[in-house]
């Protein structure tokens, strides 16, 4: 299983760890650090992910739990995506495009399922000019145990639609905004995966299909 780059300023010094405890015959200390290294091992797995070859699709950049999926009244549409630590935490881009605004707000670090995360949180806003001509936009928010936004990507990048934009350490959670013209393919409680699940796709007779 391939491991994000981040992770190994992590792994490597538990792994010696718990080498040197098991060396020397520190059993409970060995057992602690042995469950932790399988915990960050985990949690900094960066499998490959097969883009779905839907025109027009957004595509979750998360993988977790679908805790927001709803119509805004100017007709755009929200979905926020819950990761808790047992996910896959390396983000990607929904579509292809290029980043055109990047915008890191410091902040609190409160539940990442609560309402009041998407506002009151660190937070990374990631807005994208697909090359269809729309405006995305997501936001990478910290939650309580995660402390660190990863970002892979710089204003003025071009990326492609499942390709790796960053990470979130430790749980936290992704906020979507898709324009109006699009229909939902998901609802509250669905599991996503980042690069393959199909958030929204263009209406039928919308100027995106």
């Amino acid at each position: 299983m391939p491991i994000a780059p981040q992770g190994w300023p992590f792994l490597i010094p538990t792994a010696l760890l718990w080498l040197l405890s098991a060396a020397l015959h520190w059993t409970l200390a060995a057992w602690l650090l042995f469950f932790l290294l399988a915990f960050m091992l985990n949690f900094f797995r960066d499998p490959e992910r097969a883009f779905p070859q839907v025109p027009g699709a957004f595509v979750a950049p998360a993988d977790g739990k679908v805790i927001r999926a709803e119509r805004q009244k100017d007709g755009s549409l929200r979905v926020d995506i819950f990761m808790n630590v047992f996910d896959v935490h390396v983000n990607r881009a929904p579509m292809s495009g290029r980043i055109t605004h990047m915008a890191y707000t410091p902040g609190r670090f409160v539940n990442a399922s609560f309402e009041e995360a998407s506002t009151v949180n660190e937070r990374n806003r990631i807005e994208m000019r697909t090359d269809e001509g729309m405006t995305i936009a997501f936001t990478q928010i910290a939650g309580l145990v995660a402390r660190r936004i990863v970002s892979y990507v710089c204003v003025g990048d071009h990326v492609t639609g499942g390709q790796r934009i960053g990470m979130i350490r430790f749980g936290s959670r992704v906020d979507c905004e898709i324009p109006a013209g699009y229909e939902l393919c998901v609802r509250l409680g669905d599991k996503t995966r980042a690069g393959e699940t199909v958030l929204a796709r263009p209406e039928t007779g919308s100027d995106h299909a």
